[in-house]
């Protein structure tokens, strides 16, 4: 998301110029591509690093004997009740965050705007042999995606894996209907919602302010850090700060404490930074000449913020709302902690499950999530469409 943010501001002018003057296509990939993109690469390489650091759900399930800091930290506190130790693991585990941000601030002093008020969007020609070879590649790497989830489909319409692959939907009504488990999908589905509201209004309001507004700028880095934050967090970690600061009754929040609000906030501050580092390529390949022409006209910066900024960066706002709808449906290691027996969710379901030796019903749940992430993504497409074709007209050419 944060690359597609960054290479969706490239001026075409650029190329045309470079292609009238006899550069080559790879001349041109390295001299005016990459530096454009060179924010949303870097951006993009420690979200992925540090993710890749934290994450819990996939080494619970597959890791076997393999041991990471994220898995220590849930054997630490659920099954050793050591509260101290697991403290400083998360704490080593802030690590990647403190050095992300440092690399963030020092790379975003060189940052030039690309995109200004007599851009031109970059419309690339056709080549049909070049173009063929990269759909073939990335028809096989969807092809290996489709694999892995096809397993577990399939496991999920069968009656015992490996033993007897005869057909059958036990585990559908069994295991998850008659099971009781299937409010834990709804769950979800109502906690995916919510995270896409308020996460769209929180990250991109958030970005906005403080990337296009003036003052405070000795407050700026702190807001920056507190945004990088969460990306070198482990979910667990977060999920325990929750419930240590939420579950005191003397908190005036403490209603939020075991109900859907909280999940819905634990889950927007767990997938913030990429959500954030998307609006923040995209709100800095914008002039600031925009907003200093409406301020010279005294036009209202928020009609500024809703006739200009919003539809030029709505590519990146729907991107961030689809971000959030996955990682909704799918998060686990932030609300392992803090669901209620009325708000169970449907990951937490297959947790559960697996657990418990479930394979069937724990394929099945999946199947239902799989399901409903592409129906989200089907509607992300149809709306975009809708959307674009209003709001993206200037980049068409005529």
């Amino acid at each position: 998301m944060i690359l597609i943010a960054a290479l969706a501001m490239a001026d075409g002018r650029l190329y045309e110029v470079a292609a009238s003057l006899g550069t080559s296509p790879l001349r041109r990939f390295f001299t005016i591509t990459l530096p454009g993109a060179k924010y949303g690469l870097i951006s993009a390489a420690l979200v992925v690093f540090t993710y890749t650091v934290n994450d819990f759900g996939v080494p619970k399930v597959i890791g076997g004997n393999f041991n990471v800091l994220a898995i220590d930290v849930y054997k630490l506190v659920i099954g050793q009740q050591d509260f101290n130790r697991g403290a400083v693991v998360g704490v080593l585990l802030l690590i990647p965050a403190l050095a992300a941000f440092a690399i963030d601030y020092i790379i975003r002093g060189k940052l030039q705007a690309q995109l200004c008020a007599r851009a031109v969007a970059f419309a690339p020609k056709k080549r049909p042999l070049y173009d063929g070879l990269m759909l073939l590649y990335c028809a096989l790497v969807c092809l290996c995606l489709l694999a892995v989830l096809g397993m577990a489909v399939y496991t999920s319409f069968i009656k015992l894996w490996p033993y007897d692959l005869s057909p059958s939907l036990r585990h559908y009504y069994f295991g998850l209907l008659e099971g009781g488990i299937l409010p834990s999908y709804f769950n979800s589905v109502r906690l995916a919602l919510w995270v896409v509201v308020c996460g769209i209004a929180l990250v991109f309001g958030g970005a906005y302010l403080s990337e296009k507004t003036r003052g405070m700028n000795g407050l700026r880095p702190v807001i920056r850090l507190l945004a990088v934050l969460p990306m070198g967090v482990p979910g667990l970690v977060l999920g325990l700060g929750y419930i240590l600061f939420f579950n005191h009754p003397a908190n005036p929040l403490n209603f939020m404490y075991h109900g859907m609000g909280i999940l819905v906030a634990s889950t927007v501050i767990h997938y913030y930074t990429s959500s954030h580092l998307t609006a923040v390529t995209a709100l800095k390949a914008i002039d600031d000449e925009f907003e200093a022409v409406s301020a010279s006209l005294k036009v209202p910066f928020y009609k500024t913020f809703f006739r200009v900024t919003v539809p030029v960066c709505l590519p990146a706002i729907l991107d961030v709302g689809r971000y959030l709808f996955l990682n909704a449906m799918t998060t686990i290691s932030a609300v392992v902690f803090l669901y209620s027996p009325d708000t169970t969710l449907a990951s937490v379901a297959i947790l559960n499950l697996e657990e418990a030796g479930e394979i069937g019903p724990a394929a099945a749940m999946a199947t239902l999530i799989v399901l409903t992430s592409i129906s989200a993504c089907l509607l992300y497409a149809l709306l975009t469409r809708m959307l674009l074709s209003r709001t993206q007209a200037w980049r068409r050419r005529a």
